[in-house]
C-alpha cells in the first residue's frame, strides 16, 4: 500500500517536471562552426516560452573564453498561436587559433503569477578559429582583399557641377571685388521723374477711372487732392498731406513761384472738402472743374527746365507731346 502511494506521488512529480519543462526551451547556435582568425562569428539564443512569463536577457560575457563581444543586438520578439520566440543575437570574434566552446548559458524567467525565479540552459556550442595559410615564398597581404566600391556616376556628376558652381561664383565675386576697388564698379543710373510728370500721370490715370461717373463721387474727390498734395510735397518741400486747407495755402506763400496757384488752390481743396467732410453733392461739372483746376495748378508751376544729377539739362517729357494749351496726352 505504502510502496503503491509513493509510486502515484512519482509519477505525478515526473509529469509535472515534464509539463514544467515544456513551458519553455531554448536553444543557441552559431552560423558555421569553422571561422579563420578577425571573422565575425554570429552567435544566437533562441527562447520559446508561453504567452504571459517573463523571459530575462541572458548573460553571456563572464562564459566567454577566446572570443569578444563586437555588438549585442537588440532582441527580436515574436507572437504565433498563443506562444511567444525571443531571438537574442551576437556578433563575437576570436583572434588566436584555437577551439572554442560556449558552455551552456542560463536564461532567467518567471512564470506568471509564481515570483520565483527559474532558469533553462541553452546547449553549449563549439566552433574552430583557424589562421590563414601563410606562403613564405609569397609577400605581405591584408588578411582580406580590398572591397571595390563601385562608381556611382550620379554622385560623381553632382560634385563636378558643385565644383563648376563655386568656382564660377568665386571667379565672379573676385572680379566684382576687383573692379570696386580699381573704381571700376559700374554705376547704375536711376532716373527721377520730375514731379509734375509724376502728377500728370497720376491725374491721366484718375481721368480713366471715371470715378465720379459711376457714383463714386468722394473717392473721386480723394485722389485728386492727394494727387496735387503729393505733388505739392515733391515739388516745393511742404508737408502738403499732413496739412490743412488754410495751412496748405500759407505754406504755399512761403515759396514765390507759388504765387499763380494760390487762390486756385485754395477753391480747389475747398470744394475738395466739401465734397469730403460736408456731403456736399456737386455737379456733374463741378467734378469736371476739379479736374482742370488740378492739371492747371500743376502746369503752373512747371520749371522751365529741370536739371538731372549729372548736371545735363533736360525738358519734361512724358513720351508724349505737350501742346501749348498745356495739356499733357
Amino acid at each position: 500500500m505504502v510502496k503503491k502511494f509513493f509510486n502515484i506521488i512519482f509519477v505525478a512529480l515526473f509529469l509535472s517536471l515534464n509539463s514544467f519543462a515544456q513551458d519553455i526551451s531554448v536553444k543557441a547556435s552559431t552560423d558555421k562552426i569553422d571561422y579563420q582568425v578577425g571573422d565575425y562569428i554570429n552567435y544566437t539564443i533562441q527562447v520559446n516560452y508561453n504567452k504571459g512569463m517573463k523571459v530575462y536577457p541572458p548573460f553571456i560575457k563572464d562564459s566567454l573564453t577566446n572570443v569578444s563581444i563586437i555588438k549585442k543586438e537588440n532582441p527580436v520578439v515574436k507572437e504565433k498561436n498563443g506562444a511567444e520566440t525571443a531571438t537574442y543575437k551576437y556578433i563575437l570574434s576570436g583572434y588566436d587559433s584555437t577551439g572554442v566552446t560556449i558552455p551552456a548559458i542560463p536564461v532567467l524567467y518567471q512564470i506568471t503569477g509564481d515570483t520565483t525565479m527559474h532558469y533553462a540552459l541553452t546547449n553549449p556550442v563549439s566552433f574552430t578559429i583557424r589562421t590563414l595559410k601563410v606562403n613564405p615564398q609569397g609577400g605581405i597581404k591584408d588578411i582580406k582583399a580590398p572591397i571595390t566600391i563601385p562608381l556611382d556616376w550620379w554622385w560623381i556628376a553632382f560634385w563636378i557641377l558643385l565644383v563648376i558652381i563655386l568656382a564660377a561664383a568665386g571667379y565672379y565675386f573676385y572680379n566684382r571685388y576687383k573692379k570696386k576697388k580699381l573704381g571700376m564698379e559700374p554705376v547704375r543710373k536711376v532716373v527721377k521723374l520730375p514731379a509734375h510728370t509724376i502728377a500728370l500721370n497720376a491725374l491721366h490715370e484718375l481721368e480713366d477711372k471715371k470715378l465720379w461717373q459711376n457714383g463714386k463721387v468722394k473717392e473721386y474727390h480723394s485722389e485728386i487732392t492727394e494727387i496735387i498734395r503729393r505733388y505739392f510735397e515733391e515739388r516745393f518741400n511742404l508737408p502738403a498731406l499732413e496739412l490743412t486747407t488754410s495751412e496748405a495755402v500759407e505754406m504755399l506763400k512761403l515759396r514765390q513761384e507759388t504765387e499763380p496757384i494760390r487762390d486756385l488752390t485754395y477753391n480747389f481743396l475747398s470744394n475738395a472738402d466739401m465734397v469730403k467732410f460736408a456731403k456736399f453733392v456737386p455737379l456733374g461739372s463741378v467734378n469736371e472743374e476739379m479736374l482742370k483746376q488740378a492739371y492747371e495748378i500743376v502746369h503752373r508751376t512747371i520749371p522751365a527746365e529741370e536739371e538731372n544729377q549729372h548736371g545735363e539739362t533736360i525738358t519734361e517729357s512724358t513720351g508724349e507731346e505737350k501742346n501749348e494749351v498745356g495739356d499733357v496726352r
